[in-house]
């Protein structure tokens, strides 16, 4: 039995830390047996800085994939993670879009959802992104690149990195298991 020495090669549509570890630890974790090299890319999202609902945070995932691909096309995936929020019952919630594309195929997933506090919504509804609004709220410094609203509210029990972790892992499914897709 042969292990291939040919390196994969992974383009997240960030250059935030937090998404590319996510990236690469659900990559790993997925495929142990293959080698990875992962790179983060700044590449606009088409959608407002803080997407607002769930249709424009996908829109926002997937317009970053195809941003990817145009900018380094002779990756083997993409991968476009975009955080978004939406009121539902009157807690604004927060959640985010995996997207993985390849050549021939597309996964995609969604993290679980959690509330927000009042004092942070309420920044949010007068224009400011999530991380900025819970560095002003919980006094912290760039949460966005760091443990971000999860980390904060779960006193790191659940990491940004962590919470993404999964859903990145759930988009593979369908790579994971080729012969069903």
């Amino acid at each position: 039995m042969s292990q291939s020495i040919n390196t994969t090669k992974v383009v997240i549509a960030s250059t935030n830390p937090v998404k590319i570890k996510a990236a690469s630890t659900g990559f790993q974790t997925a495929f142990p047996q293959q080698t990875f090299e992962f790179i983060g890319v700044s590449v606009p999202s088409g959608v407002s800085d803080q997407p607002m609902t769930e249709g424009e945070t996908h829109t926002g995932a997937m317009n970053r994939i195809k941003n990817t691909k145009e900018l380094i096309p002779d990756a083997h995936y993409w991968v476009g993670i975009e955080g978004g929020l939406q009121e539902n019952n009157g807690i604004m919630e927060a959640f985010a879009y995996i997207i993985i594309s390849s050549d021939t195929k597309t996964g995609e997933s969604k993290t679980s959802s959690f509330g927000i506090p009042d004092k942070v919504s309420d920044l949010v509804k007068q224009g400011y992104e999530l991380g900025h609004a819970d560095d002003i709220v919980f006094g912290s410094t760039n949460s966005k690149q760091n443990n971000g609203s999860v980390g904060i509210l779960t006193h790191d029990i659940i990491t940004r990195s962590s919470y993404y972790e999964q859903s990145v892992i759930l988009a593979l499914i369908p790579f994971m298991n080729a012969e069903l897709y």
